[in-house]
C-alpha cells in the first residue's frame, strides 16, 4: 500500500514474471534509463509467478534515476502470467482507492503494463505513453504487433489460432499485454471475472475506449521461453473463452445452418431419380454431423450459462488468498523519494 510519506508517481508499471530474473533485471535497467530521459518517475510492481527463486536486489537497477519505488508481489503458487496480470491489477486499484486523489491535481497515475523478459521494448513504452497522452489518458493503449521474431512454426499456428478466435468471436488478434491504461479503468479490470483469464480480452469485453499502435516485437533480452505447446494452447483458449457467449451463439447458428444444409441436401437426393445406392449412407452421414454439430454446441452453450450461475473468481476479492502483500526492494528504508 502506497504510505502517506509516499507521493503519488507520474507512472505505474505491473511486470509480471517467472524465473526469469536475468531478463528481468536487463530490461528494469534499460526501462530506467528511458523514463529518465524523458522525465518519467514510476512506481513499479513486479508479480513474482511463483518463482522457485525470489526476487533479490540484482533487480534493482545501479543508481535507478527514474524508479522512485521497485517492489516485487510473490505469489504463493504458479498461476500464469495473465492471472498474475489480474492479482497486480487488483493490488493497484486497491491502492488507487486509497490515494485520495482529487481532480484538481489531474487524477491517479497511469498504469504500464508490459511483459518482463525484453520482448516489450521499453523504447515503445514512451510511443504508447505518448499516444495516451495525445488521447487525454481516456483510452487504454495497446502495442499492436506489426512484426513478430518467432519462427515459421510458431507463426504459422499463430495464423491458424488468429483465424479461429476471429471466426469465433468476431474480434481480430491484435494487441497482447503491452499497453498504458488510465487509473479509472483498474477498478472496472479488478471486478471482472474476465481479467482472470485473460487482460487484454478483457478489454475488449468490457468494451473500454481503447487505441492500437503498431510497434515490433523485440527479443528475449536473456535466456530462453518458458511457454511449451500446451501453455500456447492454454493461452488462446483463454483467449476464447472471454467472449464464451459469442462463441456459444455462433456455434448454435452454425449447427443450425448444418442441419438445414444436411437437409436440403438429403431433399435434393429425395428428389431426383431412383436408384439410389448411396442413399442410405449420405443419410447417417447428414444425420450424424448435423447430431455432432447440435451437441457440440448445446453442451457449449449449457456451460457458459452455467458459468454465469455460478461462483467467479474476482480478482478484487480474491487476490489476498494468494499472496501477502508487496515487498519493496528500492528503496531499501524510508519513504520513496
Amino acid at each position: 500500500m502506497t504510505t502517506p510519506n509516499e507521493p503519488t508517481p507520474t507512472l505505474r508499471v505491473l511486470i509480471p514474471t517467472y524465473e526469469d530474473w536475468a531478463a528481468a533485471a536487463a530490461l528494469l535497467a534499460r526501462l530506467d534509463a528511458a523514463l529518465a530521459g524523458e522525465g518519467w518517475r514510476a512506481d513499479v510492481l513486479v508479480v513474482d509467478d511463483g518463482s522457485v527463486v525470489a526476487a533479490g536486489p540484482r533487480l534493482v537497477p545501479p543508481a535507478p534515476a527514474a524508479l522512485a519505488r521497485l517492489r516485487v508481489l510473490r505469489l504463493r503458487r504458479n498461476l500464469g502470467h495473465q492471472r498474475a496480470i489480474a492479482i497486480g491489477l487488483a493490488v493497484l486499484a486497491e491502492e488507487v482507492r486509497a490515494e485520495e486523489v482529487r481532480a484538481e491535481e489531474g487524477g491517479a497515475a497511469p498504469l504500464l503494463v508490459m511483459d518482463g523478459d525484453g520482448e516489450d521494448d521499453p523504447a515503445d513504452a514512451l510511443t504508447l505513453l505518448r499516444r495516451f497522452a495525445a488521447e487525454g489518458g481516456a483510452k487504454v493503449v495497446f502495442a499492436g504487433r506489426a512484426r513478430r521474431s518467432e519462427g515459421l512454426a510458431f507463426r504459422a499456428g499463430y495464423q491458424a489460432f488468429k483465424l479461429v478466435h476471429r471466426v469465433l468471436t468476431g474480434h481480430r488478434v491484435r494487441v497482447g499485454n503491452f499497453s498504458v491504461l488510465p487509473a479509472g479503468a483498474l477498478g472496472q479490470l479488478a471486478v471482472a471475472a474476465e481479467t482472470w483469464n485473460h487482460y487484454a480480452a478483457a478489454v475488449y469485453k468490457l468494451r473500454l475506449p481503447r487505441e492500437v499502435v503498431p510497434v515490433p516485437r523485440s527479443a528475449r533480452l536473456a535466456g530462453a521461453s518458458r511457454m511449451n505447446l500446451v501453455d500456447l494452447v492454454a493461452h488462446g483458449l483463454s483467449a476464447i473463452s472471454v467472449f464464451g457467449e459469442v462463441v456459444g451463439v455462433r456455434l448454435l447458428l452454425a449447427a443450425g445452418a448444418l442441419t438445414a444444409l444436411a437437409a436440403g441436401g438429403l431433399a435434393a437426393t429425395a428428389a431426383s431419380p431412383p436408384p439410389w445406392p448411396w442413399l442410405p449412407a449420405a443419410l447417417a452421414l447428414g444425420l450424424v454431423l448435423s447430431a455432432q454439430a447440435a451437441c457440440t454446441s448445446a453442451a457449449f452453450v449449457l456451460l457458459v450459462l452455467s458459468g454465469r450461475g455460478g461462483a467467479t473468481f474476482l480478482p478484487a476479492r480474491d487476490h489476498p488468498f494468494f499472496h501477502e502483500g508487496p515487498r519493496r526492494l528500492h528503496p531499501p528504508d524510508g519513504p520513496a523519494p
